[in-house]
């Protein structure tokens, strides 16, 4: 273990960050199989990045993701409010501050320390939080229309609710992008979700 290294990120948080995103790439391969079957659009997706290979595989697939994702997320939860993570690394969260951010980024100048987390990130976790609880009630409206009718009301109807849990899947795959571009542009924020522990240094994000 390095003696200068400081611990950034506790066993739980590592723990539940890995294992919903093994759930989130589950849901979303498996969730284009299920869109190719009967595509929104006037596109479908490469067989090559779907899960299932046909209709009823990608669902399983898709319901197994689901309850990883949802016993994953409940203890997330749990975890963020008991143990006070969310408050100390997602608040506060100015617009002042988030603007601020946001041009430094533009100019490439937004600092990064591993372990807190600046105002663009406290957006993009929160924003993930909101897009997580779109996908599940919009999912819910699919998956059980008549059961949850008003529910699948809420969003307009049954093909209502596909359009809107296609964009909600398409927002997370954004993020999801996103976020790994900023890994390949910063490694060193890698590890520390491995190991836990990090070096006590600023660098350019």
């Amino acid at each position: 273990m390095d003696a200068d290294s400081i611990p950034v990120h506790p066993t739980p948080v590592r723990l539940l960050h890995w294992a919903n995103a093994i759930a989130m790439l589950v849901m979303i391969a498996s969730g284009w199989q299920i869109y190719n079957a009967s595509p929104l659009f006037a596109f479908r997706f490469a067989k090559q990045i779907t899960l299932g290979g046909w209709l009823a595989a990608g669902l399983q697939w898709h319901f197994a993701g689901m309850w990883l994702l949802a016993i994953n997320g409940l203890g997330w939860l749990a975890y963020g409010l008991v143990s006070g993570h969310f408050r100390r690394h997602y608040l506060p969260l100015a617009p002042r501050s988030l603007l601020r951010a946001l041009g430094d980024a533009v100019h490439l100048r937004l600092p990064h320390q591993v372990g807190v987390y600046n105002p663009l990130q406290r957006a993009a976790y929160l924003g993930v939080l909101v897009i997580a609880m779109l996908l599940v009630a919009s999912g819910l409206a699919i998956w059980k229309p008549v059961q949850l009718q008003e529910l699948t009301a809420l969003f307009g109807g049954y093909d209502a609710a596909r359009f809107w849990h296609f964009f909600a899947m398409t927002a997370l795959a954004a993020f999801l992008a996103i976020h790994l571009t900023m890994v390949a542009l910063v490694p060193r924020t890698l590890l520390p979700m491995i190991t836990g522990r990090a070096r006590p240094s600023r660098e350019l994000e």
